[in-house]
């Protein structure tokens, strides 16, 4: 499906509910960002009444589905949704979220894979302390992870207001997405006070209408899963 540049389609995202998946973030910041028109629908994935199978074999969310609702068209993972999104609705008709130079490029996608990797170790830190009996041993490997993201992150962003060529991109989508997730969801994590350029950076990019509009809240969990 590739509609007309001009006129972007309406498409659905099907993302966890409630509003608090840092993956669908990425997306709903990336259609914003380039002024194309969705609706959200929300559910949850591992519920007996979820319709995700459908429409991803994985039977994960997000899901980007074209307007024409049919499951074999949908579009799925988050890195995969962005990279169909930019290259369905290219600049310079719409903002680019990609940069231009080609190693750039591959930068940015290199602060992507950091930053969803962090955001793995937070969502399996969140489910093990559902269990009973938590493993100490477990959540601290995902604790390493993630201090490790921070420590990466913090060592690009330095003092710049955007990380790649001080210019809004994938990187930031990613990196942006994944420190508003923590300010919500982990907040035991000090990185703020550690990381004060960190902060700095998340701040600012939390003042764009893209973040504002997406902004996370906690989320009740009521069905078991694990």
């Amino acid at each position: 499906m590739s509609p007309p540049s001009t006129a972007p389609s309406h498409h659905h995202l099907t993302k966890p509910h409630p509003h608090s998946s840092p993956y669908a973030r990425k997306v709903r910041i990336a259609l914003i960002e380039k002024g194309i028109p969705f609706d959200l629908q929300t559910e949850v994935p591992w519920d007996k009444t979820t319709k995700t199978p459908q429409y991803n074999p994985l039977e994960k969310l997000p899901v980007l589905i074209p307007d024409d609702n049919d499951p074999q068209s949908a579009v799925y993972e988050s890195q995969y949704i962005l990279e169909w999104i930019e290259a369905k609705y290219p600049p310079p008709e719409y903002p680019a979220i990609y940069p231009a130079d080609k190693s750039k490029e591959l930068f940015a996608k290199k602060v992507q894979v950091v930053a969803d990797g962090m955001m793995d170790a937070c969502v399996l830190l969140f489910f093990e302390k559902q269990r009973e009996k938590p493993s100490e041993e477990w959540m601290g490997r995902q604790k390493r992870k993630v201090e490790g993201g921070l420590k990466a992150l913090d060592g690009w962003i330095q003092e710049k207001e955007f990380i790649v060529d001080d210019q809004f991109s994938l990187a930031d989508v990613a990196a942006g997405s994944i420190l508003g997730y923590m300010k919500v969801r982990y907040q035991e994590n000090k990185w703020q006070e550690m990381y004060p350029n960190l902060k700095k950076y998340s701040d600012g990019l939390e003042k764009r209408n893209s973040f504002k509009e997406t902004v996370p809240y906690p989320q009740t969990i009521t069905d078991r899963i694990v």
